[in-house]
């Protein structure tokens, strides 16, 4: 069996545009060029990770714009057209990543870079999907000849890491996106990786985020590039790279056991620089600076997932940077059907996800797998408070409002 290409490149410190194309030229010619799948005349949709506007550029939050600003040049050079799109997490204004990111820069510089949240949507059949047989993405998408994901390698408070897979979400429109969570994100986002079928990942991996990612990690500067053409494989080294097993991130071991990528480290060939050389363990969201009050209670059952346990925390940790603690004392937290405490008024339980069996769940049940952290907030607050949303536009109300008018 022919084993699946990843490359991987190191650059200098603080890598200017120069430095950061030769580094992504040299990473595409280790995985035997970028031919065989691009031809003249093709429209290439080149996606980065834009969640949310970047605190500064080096906190590791979103794709730096000279990495798809280098695929797109290459991309032109075989006479294809590139275009750089994407569409920030539900909430969030994405005209406003790429006004404070520096992708405005390369929109005045001639490059087409596009908000898919201005653009129309459409419905794209799912292969063999396990959740859904469609999934409503951008027109844009549908469009594309080639898609390729360009993520920024990172701790993900809800899926471990996020890498190439995962950052195709972009592609959904912002109702999709919550209906993932709903009805659970581990296993339609592999049905979103079936119905693009990307054929490259590029992965800024120069600083990188540790911790409670998305946003709020701790940035790495770890001055890579890497690529391949397998996204699973990409997604199997990257996890080493930070110091997990491939099987520790579900959405890898998902895409593999569908078919859709080669996990299995043995099969996988690492070209450029050696794992051993420069990878390093990152710290997990679940191990960074855990919120302790000492009237409030997190319980978990047996079956809770890392989906559940790290979403719960980082719900903990916006309220803890909200100013919002106060509103723990005396709640109890249920996940993976938990026994009720003794004690404990009903009132005062919060049950969380789908693995919650049915007749567990109290009024303030918090639906998905797993739910938004959001709304694990809204369910503890309750109506004491708004709930403060950590870097969306929008008030959750307001989400909820709009995403109700795109499924009307």
């Amino acid at each position: 069996m022919k084993k699946a290409k990843v490359s991987i490149i190191k650059t200098k410190q603080n890598p200017g545009y120069a430095e950061i194309y030769e580094a992504v030229k040299r990473a595409l010619d280790l995985i035997d060029g970028i031919g065989d799948i691009i031809k003249s005349g093709d429209l290439v949709l080149i996606n980065p990770s834009w969640v949310a506007p970047p605190v500064e550029r080096e906190a590791g939050c979103i794709t730096i714009p000279e990495v798809p600003r280098a695929i797109a040049d290459i991309v032109r050079d075989l006479g294809a057209r590139p275009v750089i799109a994407e569409s920030s997490a539900v909430g969030v204004d994405t005209e406003k990543v790429i006004q404070t990111s520096g992708y405005k820069d390369l929109r005045e510089m001639g490059y087409e870079v596009i908000n898919l949240k201005k653009t129309p949507h459409v419905d794209i059949p799912t292969d063999n999907g396990k959740i859904f047989d469609t999934v409503e993405c951008w027109e844009l998408v549908q469009q594309a000849n080639v898609i390729i994901s360009v993520p920024k390698l990172k701790t993900h408070d809800q899926t471990e890491m996020t890498c190439a897979i995962k950052n195709l979400k972009g592609l959904l429109t912002d109702k999709w996106k919550r209906l993932e969570h709903q009805e659970g994100l581990f296993e339609s986002v592999i049905d979103l990786l079936g119905a693009v079928k990307p054929k490259l990942a590029v992965v800024d991996a120069i600083v990188c985020q540790e911790g409670v990612g998305p946003v709020f990690g701790k940035p790495v500067e770890m001055d890579l590039i890497v690529a391949g053409k397998d996204l699973v494989a990409v997604d199997s080294t990257c996890a080493q790279l930070i110091g997990y097993d491939p099987s520790e991130t579900l959405l890898t071991v998902n895409a593999a056991a569908r078919g859709l990528g080669v996990m299995d480290p043995g099969q996988i060939e690492i070209l450029g620089e050696t794992l051993d050389r420069v990878k390093r363990r990152f710290l997990r969201a679940i191990e960074d600076d855990p919120v302790q009050v000492e009237d409030f209670q997190l319980i978990h059952g047996e079956v809770t997932c890392t989906g559940c346990r790290n979403t719960v925390m980082s719900a903990l940790i916006d309220m803890r940077n909200a100013g919002q603690l106060e509103y723990l004392h005396g709640i109890t937290v249920l996940t993976g059907g938990a026994p009720f405490p003794e004690g404990v008024p009903l009132e005062n339980i919060v049950t969380v996800g789908k693995c919650m069996p049915k007749e567990c769940r109290t009024q303030r049940h918090v639906k998905g797998c797993p739910p938004n952290n959001a709304y694990v907030v809204k369910a503890i607050i309750g109506d004491r408070a708004e709930v403060k949303r950590m870097y969306a536009d929008d008030t959750l109300e307001k989400t909820d409002s709009e995403a109700g008018k795109l499924g009307s």
